[in-house]
């Protein structure tokens, strides 16, 4: 049984060990497996980062429970912006993404958002294209990993 809900102190371990999972094997398109492009990005997804996170007030968690254990991680801020949206690699391919990503556009929607944006990965580009999200702009720049901005109307 799959339930998306507003994460909580008790999840922080779980959602630290789905981010770094997710961004360490699943996102090897984005960091090609560079030490140092995954140190970057996984440096505030320990447990002490996510919980800085979650006592963010300008961010709200989620988190993905399927059977009873955290499957997926998402994020939203009060800027109208998806931060998170990452899954476990053993919970790939079950719709639990797809689920996830339509609770974080209904929060931005329930938060007075006609419009929501997000930084896409490249191996997330082709999700966020088939689940209605554009292109907007191209490819950031600055980083070790650098997304691509999309945006969907919401509602």
């Amino acid at each position: 049984m799959l339930s998306i809900r507003r994460a909580g102190a008790g999840d922080i371990a779980a959602m630290s060990r789905v981010l770094t999972a997710s961004i360490t094997q699943l996102c090897a398109d984005d960091h090609g497996n560079d030490a140092g492009a995954l140190a970057a990005w996984t440096a505030n997804k320990s447990e002490a980062g996510v919980a800085a996170m979650l006592a963010n007030p300008a961010t709200r968690l989620f988190v993905a429970d399927s059977d009873g254990a955290v499957a997926a991680v998402g994020a939203v801020s009060n800027q109208g912006h998806i931060t998170l949206n990452y899954v476990d690699p053993a919970a790939r391919f079950r719709g639990i993404s797809k689920a996830l990503l339509a609770r974080l556009e209904a929060e931005l929607a329930a938060m007075g958002f006609a419009e929501g944006h997000l930084e896409a990965t490249a191996t997330a580009r082709t999700f966020y294209r088939a689940a209605g999200w554009q292109e907007n702009g191209p490819q950031a720049t600055g980083r070790r990993v650098n997304g691509f901005p999309m945006r969907k109307l919401l509602g």
